[in-house]
């Protein structure tokens, strides 16, 4: 996946499955999409875009709510 995976190329056929899967078990182990962007040099997006193509049940936020900060 080398050379193929540098910042502003293309990810296209077996690499681009080989890097989801791998994405793919990171995000579930608990890594953020946020992480996982930083350590591949892809963008939030692209990331994002590849765990849903994946079907990657994407978690929530995090973090405090309105409906929480409210009632406090």
């Amino acid at each position: 996946m080398g050379d193929s995976l540098r910042k502003g190329t293309r990810v296209t056929g077996n690499d681009r499955s080989k890097l989801a899967t791998d994405l793919k078990s990171r995000y579930d182990s608990g890594e953020s999409i946020r992480s996982l962007a930083a350590a591949t040099g892809r963008s939030y997006g692209f990331i994002h875009r590849l765990l849903t193509e994946t079907g990657v049940k994407l978690r929530g936020r995090g973090g405090a709510t309105q409906k929480a900060v409210a009632s406090q």
